[in-house]
């Protein structure tokens, strides 16, 4: 059976205090959720080492946005595998597409920090998705076709999550359609090794379009921005019916 996975991508917003805030207006409400259903807050850096601590014996996990693909050296502004798992991190968003974006993140790299996470005992949410512009000229196929041949290069399917964020859906408001975000996902499922894969969608959920996204049959959970942010939001997110 494939596992649930809602993970909640806070990017770079929250302060410490205004994560343990969050904390206080979002575990009260958050049910019980099935043993097949996985949540998770991936935070930004200074945030983990507290949540680490607030999180314990809860039964939502903590994952970060990235994860260098050395153990140790001279590459400011990166954090290594060692270094997240220390501190209780058991998921890690890898390849998203703000990182390909601004920061020249690439297939080679991604690979690389897919594979790293991996060896640490972390599991990756690798973020695969089109542009407007790539979609609009027929390469949506193509594109995530390619991603995928690159980016899963000895990488262990047992021990991975992906994200399909159809890129012009992401803090656009817009949002793919279920049905095409269903089948795309299913693409991408047919081209994997193990067909457990969880894969979510990710690309402006709501607590609003949070249930027509889940009933979808391809569909194993949702990357979410900021609907992540506010704590009764993400509470309904969660807890889908």
């Amino acid at each position: 059976m494939r596992k649930i996975v809602i993970a909640g991508n806070w990017k770079m917003f929250k302060t410490q205090a205004e994560s343990q805030e969050f904390l206080e207006g979002f575990l009260p409400t958050l049910q019980q959720t099935p043993d097949e259903r996985e949540v998770v807050l991936c935070v930004p850096f200074t945030d983990l080492s507290a949540l680490s601590k607030n999180l314990h014996g809860s039964v939502v996990q903590l994952g970060a946005q990235n994860v260098h693909w050395e153990e140790s050296g001279a590459y400011t502004g990166e954090i290594s595998g060692p270094m997240l798992t220390e501190i209780g991190v058991r998921y890690v968003i890898v390849g998203h597409s703000e990182r390909r974006q601004y920061f020249g993140e690439t297939d080679t790299t991604v690979n690389l920090r897919l594979k790293a996470a991996q060896k640490y005992g972390l599991t990756p949410i690798l973020c695969v998705g089109e542009t407007k512009e790539q979609r609009d000229a027929g390469e949506t196929e193509f594109l995530i076709s390619t991603q995928l041949e690159k980016d899963l290069v000895d990488v262990d399917q047992t021990n991975l999550v992906i994200a399909y964020e159809p890129i012009w859906a992401i803090g656009t408001g817009d949002t793919c359609e279920t049905k095409e975000a269903n089948r795309v996902i299913g693409l991408i499922r047919s081209q994997l090794t193990n067909p457990n894969v969880p894969i979510q969608y990710g690309g402006s959920v709501k607590p609003n379009n949070i249930d027509e996204i889940m009933a979808q049959p391809e569909i194993d959970g949702a990357l979410v921005g900021g609907a992540s942010l506010e704590a009764a939001g993400f509470a309904r997110i969660v807890n889908y019916k």
